[in-house]
């Protein structure tokens, strides 16, 4: 049995997705999220799932399958990167975590989570995943939901040098700038090719930050924009290597501007690009990054084999295949 929590979520929907697609873990999916009285219901609508379970039910669910859950995936979290409740932060993203390492840890069980790439802040440190107490003590996380991640990567650090008992496998994926179907969701929060589209699609300019850096131009602020196939790969590739532990990032390696992937969504319509741009806000300017890039060797090292799709073939697919469809649920 293989719990996800957050798994009618964005990333979480579409390892759902490909678990169900596999002979070997198709009939054994249990998710654990809210759906509310939106559409989030429809990033899992295609999908057998062997049960639902609201968050609160979730330990009293373990318990009750002990010796059954062999692994869980916990992408469930509050993402808003804007939200400024830092209890409510707290409670969902580090005390839940906790929870579920310590169960795990008690069970056999293996435990793959979901850091981030916000627990670099500005990245002044760098994007190093290193995992020792140590190596995370120096980064300077720039709003509550990066510190509550980078706050269990720092517990996890601290009991794995300790020698505290651990989940038969552990890993946590520090994401980066993600992309892909299912997300609609999340309204505000949804990647940025989610919301050019429906503007390329009107035939009006995409609307960017303009630059307050020096060092950057209008449109020339740098992600590492990562195909949510990608991934998906990743943690299907950890769920088939159990001697693999570790904190990894999981982006491309490779940094593209804001500006190349607003033209990467028109081209994929088939139009000519256009951007305006607006001033960043201030509520968010001091606290805005500038450049972010995943250095990739600490999972190639670990033995990942897979290669990570291009940025013009990822927004293709997303667009082609899912935003400008009928159907643009995974």
């Amino acid at each position: 049995m293989i719990v996800v929590t957050g798994g009618a979520g964005f990333i979480g929907s579409n390892l759902v997705a490909a678990l169900s697609e596999r002979e070997d873990t198709a009939r054994d999916i249990v998710v654990c999220d809210t759906l509310g009285s939106g559409e989030k219901w429809r990033n899992i609508a295609k999908r057998e799932l062997a049960d639902l379970i609201p968050p609160e039910d979730l330990f009293a669910f373990l318990d009750a399958h002990k010796g059954l859950v062999r692994t869980v995936f916990h992408l469930g979290a509050s993402s808003s990167t804007t939200e400024r409740d830092a209890d409510f932060i707290v409670k969902q993203n580090f005390r839940t975590s906790v929870d579920l390492w310590k169960w795990c840890a008690e069970n056999d069980a293996s435990l793959i989570y979901a850091s981030s790439a916000a627990t670099y802040g500005d990245g002044a440190e760098g994007f190093d995943d290193d995992a020792s107490i140590d190596g995370l003590s120096g980064l300077q996380p720039l709003n509550p939901y990066g510190w509550s991640k980078h706050l269990f990567d720092r517990r996890v650090a601290r009991l794995i040098a300790e020698g505290r008992k651990a989940p038969r496998q552990w890993a946590g994926l520090k994401f980066f700038n993600v992309y892909g179907p299912n997300e609609a969701h999340k309204g505000g929060q949804q990647s940025v090719v989610a919301q050019i589209y429906p503007r390329a699609a009107a035939d009006l300019p995409a609307i960017l930050f303009r630059s307050h850096h020096p060092d950057y131009e209008d449109g020339g602020q740098l992600r590492d924009f990562v195909w949510v196939g990608d991934c998906v790969d990743v943690m299907l590739w950890l769920h088939d290597s159990p001697n693999v532990s570790g904190l990894f990032n999981l982006g491309t390696g490779q940094a593209r501007s804001f500006a190349d992937l607003a033209r990467a969504v028109y081209v994929a319509l088939g139009k000519d690009p256009r951007i305006d741009f607006v001033d960043t806000p201030v509520e968010i300017r001091d606290r805005y990054q500038y450049f972010t890039q995943a250095n990739m060797d600490k999972l190639r090292t670990a033995g990942y084999p897979g290669q990570f799709t291009s940025l013009e073939e990822g927004v293709r697919r997303y667009v082609q295949g899912f935003l400008d469809t009928e159907d643009p649920y995974r």
